[in-house]
């Protein structure tokens, strides 16, 4: 019965819906398409929770399958410093994921990645904010334009409860009610936008966290491009129209 449930949320998680659904490739004018949508090509990752179907980049953590850690999906083109990335995606209702750039990978840990992350969850409580995997924890929560200061000490100094305890905050992007219905419960457009030292993370057009990171001795100009499975209960995350722009 657990199985059977299981197929059929994953046929509901597929079916058609609302948000973003035609299944038109976009033009991609300036723009680089990383998934070529019938091959992993291209991509590194663990072939047990990663797979292409119809056309879609699919994570899935499995009943009786759940993970001890993070893993990624690791775009092979090599680093990336300043660029625009624009991606569809749709989430489970209890699943959680992200979008890591400028990453390095985690050195004795296959398909683990540390770095910035535009965070995904089904729940809508943090998507778009920027959270640094591995590292500085959440820099800016949604509805956050901050600003990263030059700390003396170590990142055990400053991450405390989950969070960058220096961010400085400058500005109010919205209220967490008015941000969260932007948010479809099908499928939604992720704009990452990093030049510089600016990160600005957009969900269905709108500014969900804006990060001025001076941090110089622990911020990251360039690094890899991930997409991650979370540690936690059974969940499914899919993928389609993956384009990047280097500016």
């Amino acid at each position: 019965m657990k199985y059977f449930s299981f197929v059929l949320l994953w046929f509901c998680f597929l079916r058609p819906g609302t948000g973003l659904e035609a299944q038109v490739r976009p033009a991609l004018g300036d723009y680089e398409e990383l998934f070529d949508g019938v091959s992993l090509k291209g991509w590194k990752g663990d072939p047990a929770l990663w797979y292409v179907k119809d056309s879609l980049l699919v994570g899935e953590i499995r009943p009786g399958k759940e993970l001890k850690r993070n893993s990624f999906i690791i775009w092979q083109g090599g680093n990336l410093k300043d660029f625009e990335l624009i991606v569809e995606y749709k989430v489970s209702a209890k699943g959680n994921s992200g979008f890591n750039y400028r990453s390095k990978e985690v050195a004795g840990q296959p398909f683990a990645m540390r770095g910035y992350q535009a965070d995904i969850d089904g729940a809508k409580k943090y998507t778009g904010q920027n959270y640094e995997e591995g590292g500085r924890k959440i820099l800016a929560f949604p509805g956050q334009k901050v600003r990263l200061p030059p700390v003396k000490g170590t990142i055990a100094d400053f991450a405390r409860e989950n969070r960058w305890t220096a961010s400085e905050r400058l500005d109010a992007l919205g209220n967490e009610d008015s941000l969260k219905s932007r948010i479809n419960d099908d499928w939604n457009e992720l704009r990452i936008w990093a030049k510089g030292n600016r990160l600005q993370h957009y969900i269905n057009g709108v500014l969900m966290s804006d990060v001025t990171d001076d941090d110089v001795q622990n911020r990251e100009m360039e690094g890899l491009l991930g997409f991650q499975v979370h540690v936690g209960p059974p969940m499914t995350i899919a993928v389609r129209h993956i384009r990047l722009k280097r500016l």
